[in-house]
């Protein structure tokens, strides 16, 4: 959920960063929705092996790997990826759950001690494995995902934007007390605030036309929904800080790199993978 630098001043007009971050958003929007939905299926499953190969480039960047331990880990995570894509996701869903649970270890109680305790990880090797538990099973879950339906994918995922869209405005216009100062200064408790509205307002408008579970536990599980985007959020700029960096990359105009786009997403659909495929197996 990403908030400007200078979140207590409002946004100026003609803003050229906030003009390019729009454009930018309206090409991703548009591609995806073609890759989803006018597509064929296999176009999807490039996409996202492609999302998990950018993704470790930049996550080795922001490990401090060497240019020969940047392609191993590369070549490595193509064969993670490739290897999942070909089991099919029809007779792998205890292996499947297995990487959820991983991730769920990870965004539940490793990040927050992480984060905590402001720990500053030295070892490559542990960089590495940590990259695989970020982006292995976000890339696993926009597959599972897309099979049980591209409609629920884009929910999903459209409420983390949502999300992401109040903080941004919420922060510029009203933010004054800092959220985690020593992590990312420009993220304010102003902007969860916002964030939290902009997706329970989102919620409540699909619960109208779907109203498939009760309004009192969607609520809940959208403020949880948000909390862990948040916690995405704030471990990506945890990294970025260690790496000292801004961005992880310069892929995406007006955005940075492609974690910094994907970072809310990382701690929120392999968690909603998972319980889809628990309720599936009972």
């Amino acid at each position: 959920m990403a908030e400007p630098a200078s979140s207590c001043k409002p946004a100026k007009q003609g803003n050229p960063v906030l003009k390019s971050r729009i454009i930018t958003a309206v090409i991703l929007l548009l591609a995806l929705l073609l890759i989803l939905f006018a597509l064929p299926d296999g176009w999807w499953i490039a996409l996202v092996v492609l999302m998990v190969m950018q993704g470790t480039l930049e996550w080795s960047k922001l490990s401090g790997l060497t240019v020969r331990g940047s392609y191993l880990y590369g070549a490595l995570t193509l064969l993670i990826m490739l290897a999942l894509v070909w089991s099919g996701a029809q007779d792998m869903k205890l292996a499947h759950l297995l990487i959820y649970a991983v991730s769920a270890l990870l965004w539940l109680m490793v990040v927050p001690a992480w984060l905590f305790l402001s720990w500053r990880v030295k070892s490559p090797l542990l960089m590495c494995l940590t990259g695989w538990a970020v982006l292995i099973p976000t890339g696993l879950a926009m597959l599972d995902l897309h099979a049980v339906g591209p409609w629920l994918l884009l929910m999903l995922m459209s409420l983390v934007w949502v999300a992401d869209i109040g903080a941004y405005f919420a922060g510029r216009r009203f933010g004054k007390h800092k959220l985690a100062p020593g992590i990312s200064p420009g993220k304010t408790w102003e902007g969860v605030a916002g964030g939290v509205l902009g997706a329970s307002v989102y919620a409540l408008i699909v619960w109208y036309f779907v109203p498939v579970v009760p309004l009192t536990a969607l609520l809940l599980a959208v403020w949880f929904w948000v909390a862990l985007a948040v916690l995405g959020d704030l471990f990506e700029s945890a990294i970025k800080r260690q790496a000292g960096v801004k961005d992880s990359g310069s892929l995406l105009p007006g955005h940075g790199g492609l974690l910094d786009r994907i970072d809310a997403l990382t701690s929120t659909l392999p968690l909603a993978a998972m319980v889809i495929l628990f309720w599936q197996l009972g």
